[in-house]
């Protein structure tokens, strides 16, 4: 699956977008799994309440599953002006 990084999460995390092989059920799954990876992942997912996800290009929560998926997004809220 695609898994794909916005804003400040690709900066810590240092690309834009990699494909990962993942048994992950949930979004909540493959972030422990990208955590466990190395300290940039850790850092770019520490603090979820930070975060938004996308799954497919449909904004969804970190419970959602991932059976199916093709696409995983990672994104700071975004704001309006």
């Amino acid at each position: 699956m695609d898994v794909l990084y916005f804003a400040w999460v690709r900066e810590r995390i240092g690309m834009p977008k990699e494909t990962v092989e993942t048994n992950a059920a949930t979004v909540m799954e493959l972030v422990e799994e990208l955590r466990a990876r190395e300290e940039r992942y850790e850092a770019a997912f520490a603090d979820l309440s930070a975060l938004r996800v996308a799954v497919d290009q449909d904004l969804t929560e970190f419970d959602a599953p991932l059976k199916g998926a093709r696409e995983v997004a990672f994104f700071p809220p975004m704001t309006g002006g």
